[in-house]
Formats: structure tokens, C-alpha cells, sequence
């Protein structure tokens, strides 16, 4: 029987059903990829905390949602 990875997700190993795991490795990787700034446009947005924001490049803090900057 072959396995397959699913990224973040794997740390919950046969628990809570391949659905919710798979919908939490989605969640997980649009929370933890580079974001689009609202200041200066650039990809440089990474999370802090939920809903709290820095832009590596121009050094703005904001708030916006908890998983992904929506513009």
C-alpha cells in the first residue's frame, strides 16, 4: 500500500479523516506563503499571529484576516 504526502497535515497521521486534513494543509499553506503588501505591492508579507501582518520590505504592521492578506 502506497502512501501519499500531504505537507503540514501529516503531523495528524490516520486521525480526523482525509478531508479535514486536506483542508488543513490548504489552510496552512496559503497562511504561511509570501503575501501581497497593501502599502507597496510587493510579496513580502508574512504572518506574525493571527490576523497581525509585517511587510519585510517597507516594515508595515496591520491587522487583516487570519489566514491570508486580502487586499
Amino acid at each position: 500500500m502506497a502512501t501519499k504526502k500531504v505537507g503540514a497535515a501529516g503531523r495528524f497521521g490516520v486521525r480526523y479523516g482525509r478531508t479535514i486534513r486536506k483542508k488543513v494543509a490548504k489552510v496552512e499553506e496559503r497562511q504561511r506563503r509570501w503575501q501581497k503588501c497593501p502599502y507597496c505591492t510587493k510579496l513580502r508579507v508574512k504572518r506574525l499571529s493571527a490576523g497581525i501582518w509585517q511587510c519585510r520590505f517597507c516594515d508595515k504592521k496591520f491587522t487583516n484576516h487570519a489566514y491570508e492578506v486580502v487586499l
